[in-house]
């Protein structure tokens, strides 16, 4: 039996990775029109869903505590976006964020997806270079431009 905690860690994570991923899809399918980068995007999103069809991962599901949830009220950090290159960014980081502690917790549990966490998160780390070199404003928006 697997911790409820560790549970949803590894729900909360797989949430916010997709949903971070979707943005950064739908930026660069509806605002950007870049086809390249979508497919790109949309295919990790997908590698994501079938090591989501572990039976431990609907577990994480079950142990979901939405309502008590102590991280889910927003602060104003999260409520501002200065663009859309902003909203690229933070996506981004978000996704990157969410691996590495999949990448870590899977170790506990199903550590058989480890290499495949790991292996999205470094093609993330590719595609935010493709991102940067074709739209090079991109940046941390909390960085001030000189």
């Amino acid at each position: 039996m697997v911790d409820k905690g560790i549970l949803r860690v590894i729900d909360a994570n797989f949430n916010r990775c997709k949903e971070g991923l979707r943005v950064v899809e739908d930026i660069f399918r509806f605002v950007l029109k870049h086809d390249d980068l979508r497919k790109i995007l949309r295919k990790l999103r997908h590698s994501l869903d079938k090591i989501a069809q572990e039976e431990i991962l609907k577990e994480a599901i079950l142990s979901r505590d939405s309502k008590r949830d102590l991280g889910k009220k927003c602060d104003n950090l999260e409520i501002k976006r200065k663009d859309v290159n902003s909203l690229i960014y933070i996506n981004l980081q978000r996704v990157k964020e969410s691996l590495r502690v999949l990448e870590e917790f899977f170790k506990l549990i199903i550590p058989r997806h480890v290499s495949k966490i790991k292996k999205i998160r470094y093609e993330i780390y590719e595609l935010e270079k493709k991102i940067l070199k074709k739209w090079p404003p991109l940046r941390n928006p909390r960085q001030r431009s000189n």
